[in-house]
């Protein structure tokens, strides 16, 4: 089963490297991790989607991950309503013959296109694993040159931030 995790860390140097090394030791693996700033300076905010068998190994890598001196606060968001969202750069193949017809596709997934040239169309999708998963099932009929996704981002719906989870 997969679970995401939002662990709340202090901004230092070496900390996404101490958390995905422990957790590649307990013989996870990581699906996606994506780091960045949050609402203080100090504090980085990772968001981590693991694959488990069940709860018990899930506890297991959470309670090692508490253990580490940066890590301040870690949430278990997968039976929490949350908001999550990926973000995809996909270049297509793009001619005159079915430029239109690629254009229309984007439309239909509120996609963006965000650079366009003879051969090529780079396209911007926001949204769900399985949205931006299907999106690229149907541009494998366009031709797709290149994808870069970033992991999973997740955010409790409601008025509490992680940090008081």
């Amino acid at each position: 089963m997969k679970y995401t995790l939002a662990v709340l860390v202090e901004n230092r140097p070496g900390v996404l490297t101490h958390i995905s090394g422990l957790i590649s030791r307990r013989a996870f693996n990581i699906e996606s991790i994506a780091a960045g700033y949050t609402e203080e300076a100090d504090t980085t905010r990772i968001t981590i989607s693991v694959e488990a068998d069940n709860e018990v190994e899930l506890e297991q890598v959470v309670n090692q991950l508490s253990k580490l001196v940066d890590v301040i606060k870690i949430v278990n968001l997968t039976y929490v309503e949350s908001i999550e969202r990926e973000l995809a750069l996909i270049k297509v193949r793009a001619s005159k013959t079915n430029r239109s017809d690629l254009v229309n596709v984007v439309e239909i997934f509120r996609a963006k296109i965000i650079d366009v040239n003879r051969e090529t169309v780079a396209i911007e999708l926001t949204g769900e694993e399985s949205k931006i998963d299907a999106f690229c099932e149907v541009l494998l009929d366009f031709g797709i040159i290149e994808i870069v996704r970033t992991g999973k981002i997740a955010l409790a719906r409601g008025p509490v931030p992680a940090k008081e989870m």
